[in-house]
């Protein structure tokens, strides 16, 4: 059996389908439905049970699942970058995590986890998934996958597990994501209901208004990459999951109005106090560690993967993948 934590999540009902789409059913989803409209991402898929993240940590340390699974997708996590109940951060983002890590040691199951871009703070120590010591994360969240990836290098588990350090992720099953959905879907609503994008204002003469810059990846590339790094076991350590090219948001705004047949209005906002001090104003994954690990994936470009979401899901009002 595979455990996917965050099972019905963003990129984890994506990765979900992917294993569907491979012929993987024997899967049991760990998440945490609440009143959330996630649970539409389940819908169509095939999965042998669903346990509330509770549950299955409670279970997971009794040892009721010891000797029954084969491998564990730890994509489970709170991602709100603007999340300050570090208490809640410490023990779902991390504590957590450590609970699997150690269940995997164990019982010598397989885990692949999500990491984040969110680690390299600011980018002045640049984007390689070579260098942790010297890092410093500008939130929570991001400290809190960070003190989990160094506890997994301190333990040299990095020699058996595989961490995967998100970039800007963006595709079909995030529309319940609220403020921490991607630009892409904001900016496909706000062209709906307002026939324009807001960008922020530059915080730095570095860079123009809308001209700071991402590596956005799509989540269907996202997930390919995971199942090619399940296909091969020989693959371990902690890797960057973007593109390797670092686009603006201007380039992403105009892709969505192309998308939609339209031409591009945007409009520049000031950037709110809260963010100015954590604002990444450049990322761009260093992809040559995965490649040369043995995966042979190459993402679409923006545009592409910008044309598929918004004519293949948001304009037929799918929202499901």
């Amino acid at each position: 059996m595979i455990v996917l934590t965050g099972g019905a999540g963003f990129i984890g009902s994506c990765f979900l389908r992917t294993l569907n789409n491979k012929g993987v059913k024997d899967v049991l989803v760990v998440d945490h439905l609440g009143q959330s409209a996630k649970w539409k991402n389940l819908h169509g898929k095939q999965f042998e049970s669903y346990l509330h993240k509770n549950d299955f940590r409670n279970k997971l340390n009794s040892g009721e699942f010891d000797g029954k699974i084969d491998a564990i997708f730890h994509l489970g996590a709170c991602s709100s970058t603007t999340e300050n109940d570090m208490d809640y951060l410490f023990d779902n983002n991390y504590s957590y995590s450590v609970d699997i890590a150690k269940f995997a040691v164990r019982e010598n199951v397989r885990l692949i986890y999500a990491s984040s871009a969110a680690t390299y703070g600011d980018g002045a120590k640049g984007y390689d998934d070579k260098n942790y010591d010297d890092l410093v994360p500008l939130n929570g969240y991001g400290f809190s996958k960070h003190i989990f990836d160094l506890w997994v290098l301190n333990n040299a588990y990095d020699k058996i597990f595989t961490g995967l350090k998100f970039f800007n992720v963006f595709g079909p099953n995030e529309y319940h994501k609220g403020s921490m959905a991607s630009m892409v879907y904001k900016s496909y609503n706000q062209i709906i209901q307002t026939g324009k994008v807001n960008l922020f204002r530059s915080n730095t003469p570095e860079y123009k208004d809308g001209g700071q810059m991402r590596d956005f990846v799509y989540v269907k590339d996202a997930c390919e990459i995971m199942w090619q790094i399940y296909m091969n076991p020989e693959i371990s350590g902690i890797f960057n999951i973007g593109t390797g090219v670092a686009r603006s948001w201007n380039d992403l705004a105009r892709s969505v109005f192309a998308s939609m047949d339209l031409e591009p209005v945007i409009e520049y906002v000031d950037m709110p106090e809260s963010l100015t001090n954590q604002y990444q104003n450049y990322t761009k994954a260093d992809m040559s560690k995965l490649f040369k690990s043995g995966v042979n994936y190459k993402p679409a470009d923006l545009e592409v993967s910008v044309d598929d979401y918004v004519r293949e899901y948001l304009s037929k009002n799918y929202l499901t993948y």
